[in-house]
């Protein structure tokens, strides 16, 4: 069975009160009782030592002086409830301060031979001698090199029980309210995070459900704000992403399925025999210009799934990006001398040399000379420029046709767009072309930008690294 949270949190809470009160009352009190028995100790060591000095220093004082010290121990006995005797060499006690049940007469060598040679007793009742259980401390009287007298001090272990069961209760009750204190900032914790994560799971499976438009409740808190921003983020995305699909799996659909139809309606034509022979030719061109698109088409479509899968595999190798130009622009020899444009190649010097993947370059300039001729306009000029500036290679493609919108400049680089003006002339196109364009420049960590205006052309400009030791090209 699962807990759930809350009961998870209440049971946290239990036990660590119960291991808190437990642990107080067994460890914590024998270390409060013994830390007290200690201390009892070294007071009842000192007050012997007192006594000793102050009274007992010849046996002739002692006998002159019993029924004084004897009032002045019973005193001492009522304020520090600690018992005093006063025995002779031989153990029998002359002087006792507990009057009501004095024991004075009596031999503590009778009840224990071995008593009076200790200096401290944590536990005894002197065979008996004494009601209760008691701590006692021996402390010799002597003369020279005699022992004189014994001073006995008694003290009742109740009473350091009582004083540790009295420090451990006023802990255990200072735990309490510590642990109500505690129960309520828990409880105000839970209320500011538990209830936003509800919430905020609530909306998880709602967008994971495609609930886009769920609204995300109001976070105070930062760190939960910032973690519903995320979940928000991720949502804005996941939808973007939705979109996207269903806007490539339609464009896909659609430009397979016009150069599909036109290749199976001529072949079928051909077959059936309603196009005759004579005119069969001139079909087959057709069927091999949109077998071209989608060759072309699958090409890319490939180059974008290589882009998406884990980054772009670059392979930098230093090269001359003007001898690259110039066989690249030989390939478009035939195209341009159709619509009668020339190209004029730009070089501020004559070698200039890039560290890049030669092969996704090429596929760069290629990309961008097609879209320049495509959208040039007849007998006009394409310019090709490259120059070098603060270790950067800068090219640069200007052609002067048809332009880009202002609402369109930004468009450019999705897949599969087209705009209006570019429908009617580019027939081969697949719109995708300046986005694995833009993709090569970026994962060589380089920049591409566009300059475009309506009717007058368009210029697009890229960077790359220079190659910084010309001797090692």
């Amino acid at each position: 069975m699962k807990l759930s949270l809350r009961l998870k949190y209440a049971l946290s809470y239990l036990i660590i009160v119960l291991a808190i009160v437990f642990i107080t009352n067994t460890y914590g009190y024998k270390l409060i009782y013994d830390a007290i028995l200690s201390e009892t100790e070294t007071c009842m060591y000192n007050e012997a030592t007192n006594i000793t000095n102050s009274y007992l220093r010849n046996s002739y004082l002692i006998e002159s002086s019993i029924p004084t010290l004897r009032k002045l121990f019973a005193s001492t006995e009522h304020l520090t409830n600690t018992r005093i005797w006063i025995t002779d060499p031989s153990g029998r006690i002359v002087i006792d301060s507990h009057i009501k049940n004095d024991l004075e007469g009596k031999n503590i060598n009778s009840y224990d031979k071995n008593f009076l040679s200790n200096q401290t007793i944590n536990k005894t009742t002197i065979h008996r001698l004494l009601n209760k259980e008691s701590i006692a401390v021996i402390y010799p009287v002597t003369s020279n090199v005699d022992t004189i007298a014994y001073v006995v001090l008694l003290s009742s272990l109740d009473d350091v029980e009582q004083k540790a069961l009295g420090y451990t209760d006023s802990i255990i009750i200072s735990l309490f309210i510590v642990s109500g204190i505690i129960f309520f900032v828990l409880l105000l914790l839970y209320i500011q995070t538990v209830y936003p994560l509800k919430a905020m799971t609530k909306a998880a499976k709602e967008y994971a459900s495609g609930h886009f438009d769920y609204p995300m409740v109001n976070i105070n808190g930062h760190d939960q704000a910032e973690l519903a921003a995320a979940i928000r983020y991720l949502a804005d995305k996941m939808h973007d992403m939705n979109d996207y699909q269903k806007k490539f799996i339609a464009n896909v659909s659609h430009d397979f399925r016009s150069p599909l139809t036109s290749i199976k309606g001529y072949a079928t034509a051909m077959a059936d025999g309603t196009i005759p022979p004579e005119m069969q030719g001139k079909y087959l061109d057709i069927i091999l210009f949109e077998t071209e698109r989608l060759t072309k088409l699958t090409t890319n479509l490939l180059s974008l799934s290589e882009l998406e899968n884990k980054g772009l595999p670059i392979k930098i190798t230093t090269f001359d990006i003007n001898h690259e130009i110039k066989r690249c622009s030989a390939t478009f020899e035939q195209r341009c001398t159709e619509k009668h444009i020339s190209l004029e190649l730009t070089f501020d010097t004559k070698e200039l040399y890039v560290d890049a993947d030669v092969d996704k370059i090429e596929q760069v300039i290629q990309n961008l000379l097609d879209n320049a001729i495509k959208f040039s306009n007849n007998n006009s000029v394409i310019e090709i420029h490259t120059a070098e500036k603060n270790n950067k290679i800068f090219v640069s493609v200007k052609d002067h046709g048809i332009g880009i919108p202002k609402e369109s400049i930004n468009k450019v680089w999705e897949r599969f767009y087209k705009s209006d003006q570019s429908r009617g002339k580019d027939k081969k196109g697949t719109g995708l072309g300046l986005s694995i364009t833009r993709e090569i420049i970026e994962a060589h960590g380089e920049n591409i930008n566009v300059i475009s205006t309506e009717g007058v052309g368009t210029e697009f400009i890229f960077t790359l690294p220079a190659h910084t030791d010309k001797s090692q090209s």
